[in-house]
């Protein structure tokens, strides 16, 4: 007789399992049903870095849950953008962006954000630099 019980969640054909993806997670369960990232509400934009703290708490904390881990294992041997992140984890940006938020709450990575297009300088002001070399 078998020790495992059959018609669990994570049995083949019940709603829960996808033959090519396996069990599959809610998103909102990997994030605890939060939607925004963390009490501060950071908006990460897609191509924000996101950097490995190296003072922060590392992979195998056991108080981070497996998406926090897989994350700070990304950004171990590179910064990462919010979108690779989420391509490499096989995971929603939504869902990244609140763990992401997290991991920044404990101090685990530092995120750089992108200037946004208005405190860019003027294309104006940046022709008359490039006719000023120019004339050099």
């Amino acid at each position: 007789m078998s020790e495992t019980p059959t018609g669990g969640p994570w049995e083949p054909g019940s709603q829960w399992y996808d033959g090519e993806a396996g069990p599959l997670v809610r998103p909102y369960a990997m994030t605890g049903g939060r939607t925004q990232a963390g009490p501060t509400g950071v908006r990460l934009d897609l191509i924000a870095l996101v950097t490995l703290d190296p003072g922060g708490p590392k992979a195998g904390d056991t108080a981070l849950g497996p998406e926090h881990r897989t994350l700070l294992e990304l950004c171990r041997t590179e910064t990462q953008s919010v979108a690779e992140l989420a391509a490499d984890a096989d995971l929603p940006v939504g869902v990244v962006r609140v763990l992401l938020g997290d991991l920044l709450e404990l101090g685990c990575v530092s995120i750089s954000l992108p200037v946004p297009p208005a405190r860019l300088p003027d294309e104006r002001i940046l022709r008359e630099v490039i006719a000023g070399l120019r004339a050099l």
